[in-house]
């Protein structure tokens, strides 16, 4: 079973969680933001050991800590590193209060019916009983949709159950993010679908099960309180999905029992070449904005 010192503190909701899980197709723009150029790698590896460099640096800044920032979501690679001497999840928790999570997705298929389900996971169980062993909590997986189509949605809704239901066996809690793209022109559409959807499964989920949704934010202020309060929900997380870091703590500030769960914009606004004084200062901002607008309400 998860740890209910983590599970309280996660439910609580007095923080926000850190996406620190860019993956292979997404760390050369994530380094690119932070002023590292492709230029300065020369390999897959090289660039890992770059993006790794940046986690580190964000896990041991002073305000990253379990009072504001209550989770941490992990790429595969970072779990198997080490931050301060330790491995990544046991420092996050041991050193840090941060509850440790990990990306378990292995990337999108093709689009159909307006969405992209998730690739296949052969390797998950394996994986599972990895992150289990390392003191991972909990999993997080992303399926996209393009527009508001009934059937696309049902089809990502009814995926990201089943595979959660697989990590919860495990003894970890899932986090489920069907990600809507902010820019579709019937983003409010969707939202309307993926609402009933979600609580459909919930409905059906026995009581033995919790599961954590992370949804894009919504046109609609509060769209998705009933499922914040739903008893099988732990948490609601927002995701920032391309929405400037002003507009998307402006957005989550207004849903209520909403708590951020930003990638990009947590990292905005930081590079390689800040002084640690600089680099801590910048992200304690951040942290502070994010912070706030995750607790009101």
């Amino acid at each position: 079973m998860a740890n209910q010192e983590q599970m309280d503190l996660i439910k609580s909701g007095e923080g926000f969680i850190a996406a620190l899980d860019q993956s292979g197709g997404s760390t050369p723009k994530a380094l690119g933001a932070y002023g590292i150029e492709s230029s300065a790698y020369a390999s897959e590896a090289e660039m890992y050991n770059l993006i790794h460099e940046m986690r580190a640096r964000i896990s041991r800044s002073p305000n990253f800590t379990g009072k504001k920032v209550i989770g941490a979501i992990l790429f595969e690679d970072t779990m198997d590193r080490e931050f301060g001497g330790k491995q990544a999840p046991t420092y996050l928790w041991q050193q840090r209060g941060v509850v440790p999570f990990l990306k378990v997705d292995k990337g999108l298929l093709d689009n159909a019916d307006h969405v992209q389900l998730m690739r296949p996971m052969p390797g998950l169980d394996a994986l599972l009983i990895r992150a289990k062993n390392l003191a991972v909590f909990g999993t997080k997986m992303r399926s996209v949709i393009h527009a508001a189509n009934h059937n696309g949605i049902r089809k990502i809704v009814e995926q990201q159950f089943k595979v959660g239901a697989q990590i919860t066996a495990h003894g970890l809690v899932p986090i489920l993010e069907p990600e809507i793209i902010i820019t579709i022109s019937d983003k409010k559409e969707a939202e309307t679908i993926l609402h009933a959807s979600l609580l459909e499964a919930l409905d059906k989920l026995p009581s033995n099960q919790i599961v954590i949704l992370k949804l894009t934010l919504p046109e609609v202020d509060n769209h998705y309180y009933e499922l914040c309060q739903h008893p099988r929900v732990l948490s609601v997380m927002a995701l920032s999905g391309g929405y400037s870091r002003s507009e998307a703590i402006a957005r989550l500030a207004k849903n209520t029992s909403m708590i951020a769960s930003f990638s990009r914009a947590l990292t905005e606004g930081l590079t390689a070449q800040q002084s640690d004084a600089e680099f801590d200062q910048a992200l304690s901002q951040t942290i502070d904005g994010i912070y706030q607008a995750s607790i009101s309400g």
